[in-house]
This record gives C-alpha cells, structure tokens and sequence, in this order.
C-alpha cells in the first residue's frame, strides 16, 4: 500500500491509498474554497451521563446532488467537475470532512471513499479492493489514536437513502470521539464486571455460546459471523476475529488476508435478503474498537456489526417509542428465522 498526504484547497487533510507503489499523486485543488468554519461543540447530559455533539453547520452540507456532480467522484477537469479529489482517478481516498460534526478540541471526522466508481457498492469490490480498505481502517485508526484528544476511533459506513445517507457514492466515514461513546461503556462495564464476577472474558464466552447456538451464518479459520441471541434488528450480523485482539491494529496477517472474503460474502448476502428485484439492502456497517486508554481495553474484542432497518420486503423497522423513548427494542424477526434466511442466501 502506497500512502500520499496532501491538502485541499480549505487546508484539509486529504490522503491516496493506492495498491501499487508507482502512482504519483500530485494534482492539485483548483476549487476557490473559504477555509472551513465549524460550530462543532459536545454538551454533556447531566442526567443520562451521555455527550451529544452539536453542529449546526452541518445543515448546509451537500445534499443528494446529480450524479455528474458528486463531490466524491474524482476530478474531470475536461468536463469542468472539480470534487472533493483532485486527482483524475483513485483507488481509497481518505480526507478530513468538510462538514464534520466532530472538529478541535472536539475530535475529527473524516470520509473514507471506498472506490472510485459512483455506480459501485462496497459488494461489488474485489478482494483486493476490501483488503485495501481494511489496511486502511487500520491506518486511520492507528493515526487518529495519537491524537490527544481522541479516546475512541469509530469506521463505519451508512449505506442506502433509508438510513439518511445523502452521498450515493460508495463510501464510509471516521469519527474520533473525545469521550467513550455510551455503547462502548456499558459493553465495557458488563465486560469487567464479567471479569469479577468469574475470572473470564465476558466476550469470549459470548462468541463460545454463540458459536453453538445455532445462528452461526459463516465462518472461516479466522473469523466467525453469527445472528446475535438479543439482535436488536430485523437482520443483524455480528462478525468476530476468532482470536481476540482489541482494535484493527491488533489482527494478525492470517486474519486480514481472510477478511475481505468473508466480509463480501456476508455483505453479497444481505442484498439478496428480500428476493431478487428489491432495491439494494440499507445497512449500517460498525466496527467496534476499545477505547484507547481505558483501564482493561485489552479485554476487549474488536468486532463488526452489520445491521439493516429493513424488516421485509417494502417495510423499514422504525424506532418508535419504545426503542426511541426508553431504549427498549422490540425485534419483529426472531434471530434464528433471520440465520436461516441468510444461510439460504449464500452464494453458490
């Protein structure tokens, strides 16, 4: 992997990840930008104990624009589309977000672009292209730890119009937090409380029951991905290395070369779902990363969470009062109905 800091025209940060070592990436930002002006600021809740970041200028952000000016498309300077990358084409382009609801003091968010191709999902990239972006999230996450303000890194992507997705292009995001996010902190304290409790690895004995229990949906020499006993969505997939390391630093080369095939495969299969001619699967894609300096963050085990909000065929799951007032989710598809539908949607 070849890596190629630059800047854009706003002095943002913006970084090539290429898989050959013999590209060269200087072309430059021509776009007459204002250097960007944020209003990024976290409160905490007194009551609930949790932070919420408030952004207000994110509502000029850039939204469902035409395809033939998307901001995440390379640069075409001979049809005069100039975007957010400069160069003329890319394989991962990684850069700081212009709108980001995270910046300062405050953390960082960044936008990762998975493939230079508008019509493409992250399904459709080869294997190499998946282990790219992997190395990637790696990269990114071991960089944006060394930042003092940041105490959790965050990769996801958001995929589909349903879950408010306003960039078509296939891409993900990066959000540094400067606090433990409230998941992360009540997984962290079930896990130490586990620890006290029997001397064991909360995580671990979850994957060994889970693995026994029937919901398994795929698993390879390095990675296991099973529907969870409490989802808490309609269709939901948890994805765990097999040996237990806290963050994607911590994967071993065995692990990362098997990834990329289990990850497409499980990512193929969410779209053939709801049978063939349904538009394409909305999903939440989220890897869960310890907290960077947290007492007992290598009891902790990195994992990603795969989820849609669709629950059958014309029909989204919506967080209504019970999931949105009190936290409670109410899951009309049983975990073991939704393992066997994705057992029966494998690829031949």
């Amino acid at each position: 992997m070849k890596k190629t800091v630059t800047s854009l025209a706003d002095g943002r940060e913006l970084i090539y990840y290429d898989s050959r070592d013999d590209v060269v990436r200087d072309a430059v930002d021509r776009r007459p930008l204002e250097p960007i002006s944020t209003t990024s600021a976290i409160r905490r809740d007194p009551l609930l104990g949790d932070s919420v970041a408030v952004a207000s200028h994110r509502q000029g952000r850039t939204y469902h624009p035409p395809a033939g000016e998307c901001p995440l498309c390379p640069t075409d300077t001979a049809a005069g589309r100039l975007s957010e990358i400069p160069d003329s084409d890319y394989d991962v382009v990684v850069f700081e977000n212009r709108f980001p609801s995270l910046a300062g003091d405050s953390g960082r968010c960044e936008v990762v672009c998975f493939t230079s191709d508008h019509g493409a999902s992250f399904a459709d990239l080869t294997g190499e292209q998946a282990g790219l972006v992997l190395d990637v999230w790696t990269d990114r996450t071991a960089e944006l730890a060394e930042l003092p303000q940041v105490e959790q890194v965050f990769c996801f992507e958001n995929r589909g119009p349903e879950i408010g997705v306003t960039l078509g292009h296939p891409h993900g995001q990066i959000y540094a937090y400067p606090f433990v996010t409230p998941r992360t902190e009540r997984m962290s304290r079930s896990v130490a409380e586990h620890r006290a409790a029997t001397g064991g690895n909360l995580f671990d004995d979850v994957l060994e029951r889970e693995r026994a229990a029937g919901r398994v949906i795929l698993t390879g020499e390095h990675w296991v991905a099973f529907v969870p006993y409490a989802a808490h969505w309609p269709y939901e997939v948890h994805l765990y290395p097999l040996r237990r390391v806290p963050d994607l630093r911590g994967l071993d080369e065995a692990a990362r070369a098997e990834f990329p095939a289990v990850y497409l495969e499980l990512l193929r299969r969410f779209d053939r779902i709801f049978g063939a001619g349904e538009p394409p699967t909305p999903y939440i894609s989220a890897w869960h990363q310890a907290p960077l300096r947290q007492p007992g963050r290598h009891d902790f085990a990195l994992h990603l969470e795969l989820f849609t909000i669709r629950r059958t065929s014309g029909k989204l799951k919506f967080l209504a009062g019970s999931e949105s007032g009190m936290n409670v989710f109410i899951n009309d598809v049983p975990p073991e109905t939704a393992a066997e539908r994705l057992r029966e949607v494998a690829s031949a």
